[in-house]
């Protein structure tokens, strides 16, 4: 985990919460960039302009970015329009190239994230500077990667650290290009409370229908700003052109949102919030008692099953419990999901209960 004390307050980042990380997939021509960002500016003003300078793609012979090339593109929208620019590196050359031209902030993607040996490379390159950098979680659903990722960049001196919440490649996705994983991200912003966390919502969703029900879930799980990718015509992208929307629809995608604060200054709400918590408190601390005495009497059982050599999953056991906790949910109220997975996890604590007996 990285230290409070070796970070700066997220008010680095220009404008104000949430966030605003604006701009096409890819560079692909000045045109199509300052088109993009003129559209852009024309609703919004603190924006930090994103395009993707070099595209790592799943196939070759498909538009992989124009290059070093564009990174000019990008200083040059920055002069003319008073945005930041950020673009995503992939490897030691391209921190180099993005410093020497000038880029404000960087971010290391998620197919990137998942290779130790890539991160610590590029966290090479960066030590001594101190520009701003964000990690996208890897593809696959491991927050210690993630956390990992950042550790390594924080450990070469940069203060200046974010973290982006693209989603996580499953074998099924649907509706979703890439599942939310919400727990997930939730799970790394309460490891990372000092760390800004921004939702990209364009790879999450894969889809400019469900972009506003990501991006209003983000923004009620107080993250901290929101990543969509805007294209001047997202039908003649020459990369992923299904899941950009025009500046326009990011207009009213952004006046539909309900902004929400993390807190209140009604007494009243803060007086009767405190109330209703410490019922949670209580009703918690109940709940752990008996978690605690349940693994007391199944250790109990691990000892009479290994005295009389019996295995010790008992699956009709199980499947009975696993019916019976889902007929008393549904009753009260408790989807399937959440009875499902609060039992799996409790079978595999006692199952390891019952081992080490």
């Amino acid at each position: 985990m990285t230290s409070e004390s070796n970070l700066n307050n997220i008010s680095w980042i220009s404008g104000n919460r949430p966030y605003q990380f604006f701009g096409p997939c890819s560079a692909e021509s000045p045109e199509q960039l300052r088109a993009t960002a003129v559209g852009i500016k024309e609703h919004f003003s603190n924006v930090i302009f994103r395009a993707g300078i070099w595209k790592p793609r799943t196939r070759p012979n498909t538009f992989e970015g124009v290059g070093e090339e564009g990174l000019k593109w990008l200083v040059d929208i920055k002069e003319e329009f008073g945005f930041q620019v950020t673009t995503e590196v992939a490897n030691a050359s391209h921190v180099e190239a993005c410093l020497k031209a000038g880029i404000d902030i960087l971010w290391i993607g998620a197919r990137t994230t998942v290779n130790p040996f890539s991160v610590q490379a590029i966290a090479d390159a960066l030590e001594g500077t101190d520009v701003p950098v964000f990690v996208k979680n890897p593809l696959n659903p491991d927050v210690s990667l993630w956390s990992g990722a950042v550790e390594r960049i924080s450990k070469a001196g940069i203060t200046k650290l974010g973290a982006i919440h693209r989603g996580f490649h499953l074998a099924d996705n649907k509706p979703f290009r890439n599942a939310p994983s919400w727990d997930l991200a939730v799970q790394f912003k309460t490891d990372h409370p000092e760390i800004p966390l921004i939702c990209d919502v364009s790879h999450i969703t894969g889809n400019p229908d469900l972009i506003p029900h990501a991006a209003q879930r983000a923004l009620d799980l107080d993250m901290d700003g929101l990543m969509v990718e805007t294209h001047c015509n997202p039908q003649k992208a020459l990369s992923d052109a299904k899941q950009q929307i025009t500046p326009f629809q990011l207009k009213e995608l952004w006046g539909s949102l309900i902004f929400k604060s993390a807190k209140s200054k009604n007494i009243e709400f803060q007086n009767q919030l405190e109330l209703l918590r410490s019922k949670i408190d209580r009703i918690d601390d109940s709940i752990v008692e008996l978690l605690s005495q349940r693994m007391n009497i199944s250790e109990e059982i691990g000892v009479y099953k290994k005295e009389n050599q019996v295995t010790i999953l008992q699956l009709q056991r199980w499947q009975e419990i696993l019916k019976r906790t889902l007929k008393s949910g549904k009753t009260l109220n408790l989807s399937d999901k959440f009875i499902s997975s609060l039992y799996y996890a409790i079978h595999e604590e006692s199952i390891d209960k019952q081992t080490n007996s």
